[in-house]
């Protein structure tokens, strides 16, 4: 019997995948919105739909941060606002500990669990505002055993299709 990917690590591993859509190379941050282990939304960072890129016309800095770009978790709640899907007892898997502002959006927004992947600048106030609000937030690790049983699958599967 094959070892399956733990929940956690799978929709991870999906954040991760949405990252690589990012338009603004100074942080690829992907986000998956979930509801009873169902995708509900997922967002990367990005400029606003039919404006520039900072991949195609550069950063648009205003004291050091680039605002050109909407950040993912932002990105994935609109996703949810605009398809008429409530986020409220969700979570989100995203690729970088969020933003105070982003922070605020989520629990604002309904989210009691927030996932992440790589510390980026934990902003003190934002880890405050989530003990305050009884948001659970964990970083989550990824076996290298579930990528390894992937890229043997696909090289096995390339051999036998030669």
């Amino acid at each position: 019997m094959r070892d399956r990917i733990p929940w956690r690590q799978y929709f991870m591993m999906q954040a991760l995948v949405i990252a690589q859509r990012s338009t603004c190379d100074r942080a690829l941050v992907g986000s998956v919105l979930v509801k009873d282990n169902r995708i509900i939304g997922t967002g990367y960072n990005g400029a606003v739909s039919g404006q520039p890129h900072c991949d195609d016309v550069g950063h648009q800095m205003v004291d050091g941060h680039c605002v050109r770009t909407i950040h993912s978790e932002m990105n994935s709640l609109m996703q949810c606002a605009k398809n008429g899907v409530s986020t409220s007892e969700t979570e989100i898997y995203v690729t970088h500990f969020p933003c105070y502002n982003c922070t605020k959006a989520l629990i604002q927004a309904g989210i009691k669990r927030i996932n992440y992947y790589f510390d980026y600048r934990d902003n003190p106030l934002a880890i405050q505002l989530l003990k305050d609000c009884g948001v659970v937030y964990e970083q989550i690790h990824i076996d290298r055993k579930y990528v390894e049983q992937l890229s043997h699958k696909l090289e096995s599967d390339e051999e036998h299709h030669k």
